[in-house]
């Protein structure tokens, strides 16, 4: 401690006098330690280096060219795989992605290399109802049953499947945004709003489209 006055009034200008019984020495040794921390101090360069975004840039890119290559995968698998059928869930699928980067947008959250890992654990997981669906009314259909009443029961008997499956990523998802920090927040957030657009997009969209294909059409058989 150089000094320690006492402050009478506010200090208005931002300067203030110390006052006090000091002698010429004492005074000028008091100044001159006050001053000695404003003194210019040199600093010399041992060593520089500059660290940029590139390793974030690059892990950025290759999660999403990662995202892109799932994302042509699945399509391309569930139109070779359930046909016009296929073609449903894939339109189901583009329009999951885009709620999820709407709900995303609605946030205001950024999207970091978590939450582009959580949208491609999602293009994943959003085909599997419908693929649990589709299996379900091929099953019916082997029964002799009807293309109307397949596709009913298809969607009645996955349903339970369907809601069980979720429900526990959810509430996984839940506990990850609940006990978790940073990275793992923004992949429980990507998690959690892709399950249930997924389980929309899956249960209400695709019915809606084989619905009004099915009343439009009207076939004798269906080929999932």
């Amino acid at each position: 401690m150089v000094s320690a006055p006492v402050i009478q009034s506010h200090i208005p200008g931002g300067s203030g006098i110390i006052t006090g019984r000091f002698t010429i020495e004492e005074s000028t040794h008091l100044a001159v330690l006050l001053r000695a921390g404003a003194l210019p101090a040199g600093l010399e360069f041992l060593e520089e280096r500059t660290i940029g975004p590139e390793l974030g840039q690059d892990s950025i890119d290759a999660g999403k060219t990662a995202t892109a290559v799932a994302f042509a995968a699945v399509l391309t698998i569930m139109l070779l795989s359930y046909g016009l059928f296929g073609l449903f869930a894939n339109i189901a699928l583009i329009l999951n992605i885009a709620m999820i980067f709407g709900l995303l947008s609605l946030i205001g959250a950024t999207l970091t290399l978590p939450g582009i890992a959580g949208i491609v654990l999602t293009v994943g997981m959003a085909v599997d109802a419908n693929v649990l669906i589709f299996e379900r009314i091929r099953e019916e259909l082997k029964s002799a049953r009807g293309p109307a009443r397949a596709i009913e029961l298809g969607y009645e008997k996955a349903m339970s499947a369907i809601l069980d499956a979720n429900i526990t990523t959810l509430i996984t998802a839940v506990i990850l945004f609940t006990m978790g920090s940073g990275p793992v927040r923004g992949f429980a957030i990507t998690l959690g709003l892709g399950i249930v657009t997924s389980v929309f997009t899956a249960i209400f969209v695709t019915r809606l489209m084989i619905a009004s294909w099915f009343d439009r059409r009207r076939p004798k058989t269906i080929e999932v």
